[in-house]
């Protein structure tokens, strides 16, 4: 079962992020609560390692790390689950398919759990986990060190897993997206893991929700000029105009089951 923020948790993290900060006296009045309410709720976020205590207030993480996975699978799940679905309706039964590491992935994952006849490579354990109960999904997994934490596998080991294969369609997500439309992450293993996905893949689909843009992460790898559609569930921000001005033929934006171009 994934875990869920509830609906005051996200306009926190919403309002922390487009700010960077917030004083507890601020939330307080915005949600009409005394601040000790509002510092138990802050608390629990902190503690679940999505906002990080400030003096006064709440901030944002520090951005050299993500975010502990469990945390992140809660996290906009909304907007993940209508991203899911949009990619559900672009995959037929019996395409072969990677997916690769991250929390979008595996809802899109679990989106397609039913379907017949899939071959499914990755080196995402939480992904394998998905289509596991379904006998008409062949599931290969990558080998290598497994990063306990986050179920997956990355770095040189699935650099020579994925480049064995030559699919129909490579699914994958980042840790954060720049400007210019750089591809960010926070480890440099799993840079090397995405784009060996999209460097053997036929058609190659980005998966991010509204916040991967403009997020903060210290590795470089990859532009959004690599994969041939990104799914995602809102407009870009004022900031990317360029890029979607660009990029807008590969650019699908999702909500209430529709999809439609930037």
């Amino acid at each position: 079962m994934l875990k869920m923020t509830n609906k005051r948790q996200t306009l926190i993290l919403e309002i922390v992020r487009e700010k960077g900060f917030a004083s507890i006296e601020h939330l307080a009045a915005h949600f009409n609560v005394t601040q000790q309410t509002a510092r138990r709720i802050v608390n629990q976020l902190c503690d679940q390692g999505l906002l990080r205590r400030i003096h006064g207030g709440v901030g944002l993480p520090v951005s050299n790390q993500n975010l502990a996975y469990e945390s992140r699978q809660g996290l906009n799940f909304e907007a993940k689950r209508q991203i899911a679905q949009a990619v559900l309706n672009f995959i037929p039964d019996g395409a072969s398919i990677m997916i690769g590491l991250g929390t979008t992935p595996e809802y899109v994952a679990r989106a397609l759990a039913d379907r017949k006849n899939l071959r499914v490579i990755t080196n995402n354990l939480n992904v394998a986990s998905a289509f596991a109960r379904n006998p008409d999904v062949e599931i290969t997994i990558a080998g290598g060190t497994l990063r306990p934490l986050d179920r997956d596998i990355i770095g040189d080991a699935a650099v020579r897993f994925f480049s064995r294969f030559k699919v129909d369609v490579g699914i994958f997500g980042v840790g954060g997206i720049d400007e210019e439309g750089t591809l960010l992450d926070f480890y440099s293993g799993e840079v090397q893991a995405r784009q060996a996905i999209v460097a053997n893949c036929r058609t190659a689909l980005l998966v991010a929700d509204a916040s991967k843009f403009g997020r903060s992460a210290t590795v470089r790898g990859g532009h959004i000029s690599d994969c041939h559609h990104l799914f995602t569930d809102k407009p870009l921000p004022a900031d990317f105009q360029r890029i979607a001005e660009q990029y807008g033929d590969k650019i699908r934006i999702v909500g209430d089951g529709r999809v439609q171009a930037a």
